[in-house]
């Protein structure tokens, strides 16, 4: 007759069969902290580029407008985007491989398009505020639709990424509220939050 605990050791590994069906759970802790990492020099590129010598706590609006400038600004963030892309999808393939399950599944394919929804939409509004030259708005912009995309696709994934979501929605709201300081807030939650969220993931779900 079983034992108490091997009935719990079964229900346990059925509980485990049935949560990698309906979550993707290779996705890298380490992954968000490189993010974390890339956003931070980013953000100190940018910084350079504008504030240097001056403290970046100073609003300096009219130095945006300048055509090279806001080409530059948009090269950093994507070049930031592309190698935080690229590093989550190496590092989540690796972890994959070391389940022994899938990157690429049906669970992977709703988590990716419950995430492009917002940022697709986020995106486009970006590009139309900076054609329009409301670059105040853009980093408050960014942390929002970004975490409504966290949020959005956490049912998929490890219940930590909806912390993460809400997190980044409630600095880019303190952000709207205190244009001029978007490269700090944009640091904060790009830089600073996917380094401790990371972390975080990566001491319970990696190591």
């Amino acid at each position: 007759m079983k034992e108490i605990h091997d009935y719990q050791s079964d229900i346990a590994s059925i509980r485990s069969v049935m949560e990698r069906s309906v979550k993707f759970l290779s996705l890298s802790g380490l992954s968000g902290v490189m993010a974390g990492i890339y956003a931070l020099v980013g953000a100190t590129l940018v910084y350079y580029l504008i504030y240097y010598p001056y403290s970046p706590f100073g609003f300096r609006f009219y130095y945006v407008n300048e055509q090279a400038i806001v080409v530059k600004l948009m090269l950093i963030a994507a070049t930031v985007l592309i190698l935080s892309v690229v590093t989550a999808f190496v590092m989540s393939q690796r972890k994959a491989k070391r389940m022994g399950t899938s990157i690429w599944n049906k669970t992977s394919k709703e988590l990716l398009l419950q995430l492009s929804i917002p940022l697709a939409t986020g995106g486009l509004l970006i590009l139309i505020l900076v054609s329009r030259g409301y670059f105040g708005i853009v980093a408050p912009a960014c942390l929002i639709f970004y975490g409504l995309a966290l949020i959005n696709a956490s049912a998929f994934t490890v219940r930590e990424i909806r912390y993460l979501g809400f997190s980044e929605i409630l600095i880019g709201l303190i952000a709207a509220l205190l244009p001029g300081y978007g490269l700090i807030f944009w640091a904060l939650g790009f830089g600073a939050l996917h380094i401790v969220y990371g972390s975080v993931m990566h001491y319970r779900y990696d190591s």
